[in-house]
């Protein structure tokens, strides 16, 4: 009697498809501009991610009606307009990496694309019940900061295994000024492991609209600037992440990122200017 044939192994690595679910959104923003980007380095398939849970229905409905809302408040109180939307990958999950100057950005950063976005926030946002809830209706989980948080790490990844974006801010923590503060490896870490790019957007407008220690937001202006994908470098054959090219793809980050915070910062009528990173709050 013959061997009954063996079924293929799952493929790991490369870009994450569009689940049926995203496919199906509504895209209100104008993202059919052609492009081509950077070509994406030959790696090896890192260790396979086990993917979160995707969201229901119902779930993707409630997070669509609270984008919306978001969405008409920004353009409305600060004239919301993104630049570089033409650098968004539409078929594969990716680590946004915004600049962070203020509780706003977290909003406005997962304005950028229509998808299901996911979103990291400090731990203390999510200790009352209802706030909690809320947060992470929309998306959200927590993270301890100053600590290696291998919760927040495992859902941050099994996310991006999801083909969903997730929002982690590289600095760790607000910040002001126009100089960005020491960037953590963070997402330099878990694009390596999902072998994902990194988007950097700098946010200009948002220290003027509602600067740290400021309980209300003021109108003005607000400009996303857009850069284009940072791809993460190739693992090792034992699937663990060279801490070395974890630094080189963070500084690549920091510079990528400085660059289009000036331009957004520029944009939004905030000028250039230099000076010394604020303190994290």
């Amino acid at each position: 009697m013959s061997e009954p044939a063996r079924a293929e192994p799952p493929v790991t690595g490369g870009p994450v498809p569009e689940t049926p679910s995203q496919a199906a959104m509504p895209v209100d923003l104008p993202i059919d501009v052609a492009v081509t980007f950077p070509a994406r380095p030959s790696v090896p398939a890192p260790p396979p991610v086990p993917p979160v849970e995707l969201p229901t229905r119902l779930e993707l409905a409630w997070y669509q009606v609270a984008r919306g809302i978001c969405y008409g408040v920004a353009v409305a109180m600060w004239r919301y307009r993104v630049v570089g939307r033409e650098n968004i990958p539409k078929s594969t999950a990716f680590v946004i990496a915004p600049s962070h100057r203020s509780y706003i950005d977290s909003p406005l950063a997962g304005c950028i694309v229509a998808r299901h976005v996911r979103y990291m926030g400090k731990s203390g946002a999510f200790e009352k019940p209802l706030r909690g809830a809320l947060f992470r209706s929309l998306g959200g989980f927590p993270v301890r900061r100053g600590a290696a948080d291998r919760e927040a790490l495992r859902l941050t990844e099994g996310a991006l295994a999801a083909g969903e974006p997730v929002v982690v801010f590289p600095e760790g923590g607000r910040r002001s000024g126009p100089v960005l503060g020491e960037l953590l490896d963070g997402p330099a870490y878990v694009a390596t492991r999902v072998n994902v790019p990194i988007l950097p957007v700098g946010i200009g407008g948002t220290e003027r609209a509602m600067p740290v220690g400021s309980k209300m937001a003021r109108p003005g202006r607000v400009v996303l600037v857009v850069g284009k994908p940072l791809w993460p470098p190739a693992l090792q054959s034992n699937g663990r992440v060279p801490r070395e090219r974890l630094r080189q793809l963070t500084e690549r980050l920091r510079v990528e990122l400085q660059a289009v915070f000036d331009e957004a910062r520029q944009l939004a009528g905030e000028g250039g200017g230099s000076g010394r990173p604020g303190k994290a709050n």
